[in-house]
């Protein structure tokens, strides 16, 4: 499990991006950068000792991931501000002149979902994931040592 969810939110994420053209906002990466460290240490468990350890690293990525969702997902329901300066420029296609390739380029902002199902963003749908799968790991680790 500590292996399959990172895996599995970042695989959608991807799908999301190159599949049907959603684009990440900067806090939208953030968002990725503690699943890839969740992976590699779900990795390491499974080689080296104490697997222990890296599972519950691991989880704790999920649930630092969970966290920045959440915070992101307040600022696209504009229950707090985000930071002013969020946004991520969407790279375009080759040709064309420079100048027209600046002008035309989009920009992401953090504080629009680009995307919501039953009124869920994608970061509040990686908080919920992030922190089940965070909190589950945790608690059958716990399990496991009494």
């Amino acid at each position: 499990m500590i292996f399959a969810a990172p895996a599995a939110l970042l695989a959608g994420a991807y799908v999301s991006e190159y599949g049907f053209g959603l684009y990440p906002c900067e806090m939208c990466w953030w968002q990725r950068y503690p699943h890839f460290v969740a992976l590699g240490l779900a990795a390491l468990a499974y080689l080296a000792a104490p697997a222990r350890l890296w599972i519950a690293l691991a989880a704790a990525c999920l649930l630092v991931s969970a966290g920045l969702g959440a915070f992101h997902a307040g600022v696209e329901y504009g229950w707090w501000s985000g930071l002013t300066s969020c946004a991520r420029v969407v790279p375009s296609e080759p040709g064309g002149s420079a100048l027209e390739a600046i002008m035309n380029t989009p920009l992401v902002s953090c504080d629009q979902p680009q995307w919501t199902l039953a009124g869920i963003s994608l970061a509040g749908f990686n908080f919920l994931f992030s922190a089940a799968a965070g909190l589950a790991a945790l608690a059958l680790l716990r399990k496991d040592r009494a």
